[in-house]
């Protein structure tokens, strides 16, 4: 897939949006990056409480066949709808013509369901790929490839 000149690359996972812009051709990309933003997003068993109850002091209490609430994946689902608001943002700003995004099945499939219209009327492709910590050598190998 070609980068055009001026185009814009989302790479995003669950926790990491890095929003770069090609500043070369179509032929020879050069990704500079124009924003980064992380979240601090645990894994599940530091965000939820002790639900058992169970302590020095505590009677145990019974569990239902209620599954409990994985608070990584709704941080996670939460961080994908704010990219696709942040690209929301940026189209209606007009300040880009063409966009790509890079994101991991679950997260891509997530940002799909908050993406805007003028997003959607911007976006030339889509990597279903995890590439957030990869260099952006590789980035660009990896896009221009697919």
């Amino acid at each position: 897939m070609q980068i055009d000149h001026g185009a814009m690359v989302l790479v995003a996972d669950g926790r990491k949006m890095l929003f770069f812009r090609n500043k070369g051709s179509p032929d020879f990309p050069n990704l500079e990056t124009e924003e980064v933003k992380q979240q601090d997003n645990p894994p599940d068993r530091e965000q939820a409480s002790d639900g058992t109850g169970r302590g020095p002091n505590s009677v145990a209490s019974h569990r239902g066949s209620v599954e409990q609430t994985n608070f990584h994946d709704l941080e996670e689902s939460r961080f994908a709808a704010e990219a696709a608001e942040l690209l929301k943002r940026r189209a209606l700003a007009n300040d880009f013509e063409k966009l790509i995004v890079v994101a991991p099945p679950t997260a891509l499939g997530e940002m799909r369901k908050h993406y805007h219209k003028e997003v959607q009327n911007r976006l030339v492709g889509e990597i279903a790929k995890d590439l957030s910590n990869h260099p952006v050598p590789e980035i660009e190998r990896i896009i221009a490839t697919s």
